[in-house]
């Protein structure tokens, strides 16, 4: 982005977008749809006479979906960037106004624009996957709610059998369970019909604790395993890399893992984790080794972790299933 002489901020919300241009330093609002990106294009036109221009806005999930792929349909340069990264960028700032907002994000891009990459948008069936599993996901917690209300209710009714309450409890959990059940369908169907997304996914497969969820998840955040440079990198992602804490000669923690991370996929991973240890001896050993050495068992299952993320990122890498050595010792 080293060549560009302007950059416009823009603040998405659900019916409005801000735009702020940093060098002519002019503020106009739009609406956040076709018409008001077109209007949008139109008023910085008027600024920047034809100079190169780039623009940038904060993720924030369907609403700037909208923006982003307006953008790339008209082949207009723009970055899409994670709203904690300005935050952290702006300094101390009192005031929160959306003109304010558009202006602090063209104020970033304009002070990181050496650094900064195009955002390109995904494909649909890399979309959809996210929709899915994000559904899915709410699917089953609500589920999980109704199991638990139901149970509850069993234990307060002597004849849970002919309650009318429990009666309609039992229709509403088949009913999600039978939706939840579609819903893995479709993520099945939306992989196969992707050869590189179906390659990696029985890839991936091949590993102890690795199902149907957490396959499609390292998939879809790890953009089909284009996103991150090495298995370390979406370690950190993910919040399961350990880090040094220490300065000067007093101050000296051991390492451990940061808090910021995606939660959902750190949860995941730690729930295969726990599978892998029952079911693959390698991993099995390893966690006991690591216990047996002293350290607290939750560390030693993020070691577990970092293992799984590892080979996940060998066998797609490779191009082949993963193989327990141990079976095939002499």
């Amino acid at each position: 982005m080293k060549n560009y002489k302007e950059v416009v901020g823009i603040d998405v919300s659900k019916k409005t977008i801000d735009a702020f241009c940093y060098q002519a330093e002019v503020h106009k609002e739009f609406i956040n749809d076709v018409v008001g990106y077109k209007s949008l294009l139109k008023w910085v036109s008027k600024y920047t006479n034809e100079i190169d221009v780039f623009y940038c806005f904060e993720n924030t999930g369907y609403y700037s979906l909208k923006l982003a792929l307006y953008f790339a349909s008209q082949s207009i340069v723009y970055v899409e960037e994670s709203p904690l990264k300005i935050k952290r960028s702006s300094g101390i700032v009192k005031e929160k106004t959306d003109k304010l907002d558009a202006a602090l994000i063209a104020r970033y891009a304009w002070l990181y624009r050496e650094e900064l990459e195009p955002s390109t948008v995904k494909s649909m069936s890399h979309l959809e996957l996210g929709r899915l599993l994000a559904l899915r996901d709410q699917l089953v917690r609500n589920n999980a709610g109704l199991k638990g209300t139901l149970k509850e209710m069993k234990i307060l009714l002597s004849s849970p059998t002919t309650d009318s309450g429990c009666i309609s409890l039992k229709r509403s959990i088949d009913y999600l369970s039978k939706q939840v059940k579609s819903v893995e369908d479709r993520i099945k169907e939306i992989i196969s019909q992707d050869e590189s997304m179906q390659k990696n996914y029985e890839l991936l497969s091949s590993l102890k604790g690795v199902g149907l969820v957490v396959a499609s998840q390292l998939i879809y955040h790890t953009g089909n395993f284009t996103r991150f440079a090495s298995w370390r990198a979406f370690s950190s992602y993910c919040g399961t890399a350990p880090f040094e804490h220490r300065s000067g000669t007093s101050i000296y923690k051991r390492k451990q893992c940061h808090y910021l991370g995606d939660r959902k996929m750190k949860s995941l991973l730690s729930m295969a984790s726990v599978s892998a240890i029952q079911h693959d001896s390698e991993l099995r050993q390893y966690y006991k080794r690591k216990v047996a050495e002293g350290k607290d068992k939750m560390l030693a299952i993020n070691n577990v972790r970092n293992k799984l993320i590892a080979r996940a990122f060998a066998v797609v890498k490779r191009g082949t299933p993963y193989v327990v050595l141990q079976q095939h010792a002499a």
